[in-house]
């Protein structure tokens, strides 16, 4: 075909250049990217800072320094367990070779190690956990005490005292009938003794509140209360023991027993 200004425009297959007719000269350049290129051309975001941080490894907001003093049978394995301790016991035994010493499975008590540590809960390690823990013991020292039923150093109070002994043994007596007998017998003398009749002639006299002989007692004597006869709340337990297994209970005995 003669050259014209009808000829067909050639077109580059990479850049779209269309000649113009009749002109020669490149009017339009429009690159052809493919969609893969595209893409690739473009500025690759930067991760943030919570995904380009581990997930699995604490911090070093998270970690702190804490001093743990050893106790008997602690190991460096454990303490570095108990702590989370960054580099664990490797880390731990490096960080406290002076105050261990060369060998990291001897550990003595009474040691202060410093653990760069993530503290797990419930685990007292911290300065101020020792400084709490005293006021802790005190106050449940102070729960235990106030929760303690206390009993007047007197003949009444020995009576209670006894009484709720005899019911943690299942022994019946009330407080009339002990109080009726304890003032019959020895009038609420604990350190009376008969040194006259049958029992005394025969080398064991009768002995307390409520005139109880050696074999007796040591026959009927009640877990919970001093070995001796002439202590009240232990004469008393021992004598209604007694009374309960011959007349049926301290409140049946009405003369002497």
């Amino acid at each position: 075909m003669p050259r014209g200004k009808h000829r067909r425009p050639r077109t580059n297959p990479l850049t779209r250049r269309v000649a113009i007719a009749g002109t020669g000269t490149a009017a339009l350049a429009l690159p052809l990217l493919s969609a893969t290129t595209a893409s690739a051309a473009q500025p690759a975001q930067a991760p943030t800072a919570a995904q380009a941080a581990p997930q699995s490894a604490p911090s070093a907001a998270q970690a702190k320094t804490i001093t743990y003093t050893t106790k008997k049978g602690d190991s460096l394995y454990g303490i570095a367990d108990r702590y989370d301790a960054q580099g664990g016991w490797k880390q731990l035994y490096k960080d406290n070779r002076k105050a261990v010493g060369d060998d990291p499975r001897l550990i003595h008590p009474g040691v202060d190690l410093k653990v760069r540590a993530t503290k797990k809960a419930g685990t007292p390690s911290t300065t101020a956990d020792k400084a709490a823990a005293p006021a802790k013991k005190s106050a449940v020292a102070q729960a235990t005490q106030s929760s303690v039923k206390t009993y007047a150093d007197n003949l009444d109070g020995w009576i209670r005292n006894a009484l709720d002994i005899m019911g943690q043994n299942g022994i019946p007596g009330s407080y009339e009938g002990i109080h009726r007998n304890i003032m019959r017998e020895s009038s609420g003398n604990p350190q009376a003794i008969n040194n006259w009749d049958s029992n005394a002639a025969a080398g064991t006299p009768s002995k307390g509140l409520l005139q109880v002989i050696d074999p007796t007692f040591a026959a009927y004597h009640v877990p919970g209360t001093v070995y001796d006869p002439f202590n009240p709340v232990a004469n008393i337990a021992a004598a209604c023991n007694y009374a309960a297994a011959r007349y049926g209970s301290i409140d049946n005995v009405n003369g002497p027993y």
